[in-house]
């Protein structure tokens, strides 16, 4: 009895049952049309799209972008202050950022810091709002990618700014602003390596001394030259003289 309980009713057996497609092959490319209720409800549901016109020129489609594009105030807001950054810097530094660590990006702002010089990064379309009909519009090609933009009150740091910049490759400078006057990559250069305008002014004064002084020395040359001429005629008279005197003291002597 144990054995039938056992053998018999505890002992699992797998289920008889297959799975078989009696249809064939289900053609991909040619399908079954469906039934007609499901064909109406899925002719229902089909979404819509709306065709383009593709004989529209393409400058209208970017008129008509341009005229529902919405005006972000904030945007205007940034722009503001970039613009005041613009006219209140007489140095003005633009870097193309390449592939840095915020770490190291920060060290270079804090170095930059120490030097009065402040590190801005703004986005393509704040910089076209900033610099729109002003006379650093020609720098709007520069921000096709990210740039960061050094500003500075005093045109004397770019000596401090070049030599943070060459410690950071990721840094790449690609011209800037200096009193007002774009300069490119090697005029930027250029310039650190002149003088401050105090060094200048103090050359430019000992130059005009000295012409001052070359003027009023060839002035007074001939001059000069024709009382020496004088001088050494009296000298010579004056020794054509005294052998005179001698030699006809001499003779005298002889004579007596």
């Amino acid at each position: 009895m144990s054995n039938f309980v056992v053998n018999g009713l505890l002992q699992s057996r797998n289920p008889l049952l297959t799975f078989r497609r009696f249809r064939g092959k289900i053609n991909i490319q040619r399908p079954r049309p469906p039934h007609y209720e499901r064909a109406r409800v899925l002719e229902i549901i089909k979404p819509y799209y709306k065709k383009p016109e593709f004989n529209a020129p393409c400058i209208e489609a970017e008129q008509t972008l341009k005229s529902k594009r919405v005006d972000n105030p904030y945007e205007t807001i940034i722009a503001r202050e970039a613009r005041n950054w613009f006219e209140h810097s007489q140095l003005v530094a633009l870097l193309h950022v390449n592939s840095i660590r915020q770490e190291d990006m920060f060290k270079v702002q804090v170095a930059l810091h120490r030097h009065n010089v402040s590190v801005k990064v703004y986005g393509k379309s704040i910089m076209r709002k900033a610099v729109a009909d002003t006379r650093f519009e020609a720098i709007m090609p520069l921000f096709e990618a990210k740039t960061a933009i050094l500003f500075s009150p005093e045109a004397a740091k770019i000596k401090q700014v070049l030599s943070v910049l060459k410690k950071t490759p990721q840094l790449v400078l690609m011209g800037g602003i200096v009193e007002g006057k774009l300069l490119s990559k090697n005029e930027f250069t250029a310039y650190a390596t002149m003088p401050d305008i105090t060094t200048v002014r103090a050359q430019f004064a000992a130059v005009l001394d000295s012409a001052g002084g070359k003027i009023v020395s060839d002035l007074q040359c001939h001059q000069s030259q024709l009382v020496n001429m004088l001088d050494a005629y009296a000298k010579i008279d004056s020794r054509t003289e005294e052998t005179g005197s001698v030699s006809d003291a001499a003779g005298e002597k002889v004579d007596s």
